[in-house]
């Protein structure tokens, strides 16, 4: 057998290496997508700027308030967040509060994160603003209680919706959504007429996006990674990601039919990489599908966070908080 020169086994190794780490990226993208993004790092066994900041964790003992509690001064000096147990068709939800006035600012975490994603970009709004600031956990996160049965966009408003009208938030808000939070989003802006005055979508999930054949991408690529953590002893974390990636197809199908809300403005940011910064077919379809959204109706504008990955909030908040303060100012 005639032996391979070095450099040429050198260089073949290398484009395997770089196909290998193309089609992993895109993996743990559609894995984002269909699962909440905390299980990307520990799935693929990577230390993922997406991994999230701070771990939760719940038993028996753990102690759930029962009434507003104040959490640390931020270094800024910006006011303290209070915390509220809010409950909602059986289940409670945790909400905190940054002090401030009208109009109430509230941001959405991507999928499998909890307020804690916003724990840098608060203060830097409260101080910008002046606005109230709203987080919250979605349920099956954080300090809010598991819900049973598949995870739904629907749902997800409800809660949302549960949580503002009882912190007396019920006009004049702007919304911002990050990734996943892009569903919960359009379905609040669809139930909830005249509540949101503006919404700035964060490299988010919008109908447009999710076709037949993006979908069945999505759930081929994800299913060996469910089934293997169906096999792990049950825990809150994965109960929760289970249940978001179950009925995903029908759920993704219906979602691709709604349409936002034309009374409503946006300010889209997308990210320059895309979730699915390993695959340039993907990437482009998710491009494709924020352009499609911000021209099927009025009100709405796109903006490229230039060199971002799919993390904008992390990676230029200086970014969503100037777009926020703009949204507060043209509608607040």
């Amino acid at each position: 057998m005639v032996e391979k020169p070095r450099k040429m086994i050198s260089m073949t190794a290398q484009n395997d290496l770089g196909t290998t780490q193309k089609w992993s990226r895109f993996r743990r993208a559609a894995f984002a997508l269909v699962l909440p993004v905390a299980v990307v790092g520990a799935v693929f066994g990577c230390g993922d700027a997406a991994a999230p900041k701070t771990a939760h964790t719940t038993g028996p003992a753990a102690p759930t308030p029962a009434a507003a509690t104040t959490a640390a001064e931020p270094a800024n000096s910006a006011p303290a967040a209070g915390q509220r147990m809010i409950t909602n068709n059986g289940h409670r939800l945790a909400f905190y509060v940054t002090p401030g006035h009208a109009p109430a600012i509230v941001l959405d975490s991507g999928g499998g994160e909890d307020h804690i994603q916003w724990k840098d970009l608060v203060p830097q709004l409260s101080e910008a603003t002046g606005s109230e600031i709203i987080t919250y956990d979605r349920a099956g996160l954080g300090d809010s209680d598991e819900v049973k049965g598949p995870w739904d966009g629907r749902a997800a408003a409800s809660d949302l919706q549960a949580g503002l009208r009882e912190l007396g938030v019920t006009r004049n808000v702007v919304l911002m959504s990050h990734s996943q939070a892009g569903e919960v989003a359009t379905y609040f802006a669809r139930a909830n007429p005249g509540v949101l005055s503006g919404e700035v979508l964060v490299d988010a999930n919008v109908p447009q996006f999710f076709t037949d054949k993006e979908i069945q991408r999505l759930v081929a690529l994800t299913t060996p990674q469910i089934e293997a953590l169906k096999k792990q002893p049950s825990t809150k974390a994965n109960r929760q990601l289970i249940a978001t990636s179950e009925n995903f197809g029908p759920t993704h199908r219906a979602y691709h039919k709604v349409s936002w809300p034309n009374n409503v403005p946006v300010t889209y940011i997308a990210s320059e990489k895309t979730p699915f910064d390993g695959s340039s077919q993907d990437a482009q379809r998710w491009r494709d599908a924020a352009a499609a959204f911000v021209a099927a109706g009025p009100g709405r504008t796109l903006i490229t966070a230039k060199g971002s990955s799919h993390e904008i909030p992390q990676d230029q908040p200086q970014l969503v908080v100037d777009e926020i303060k703009k949204m507060v100012a043209a509608r607040g």
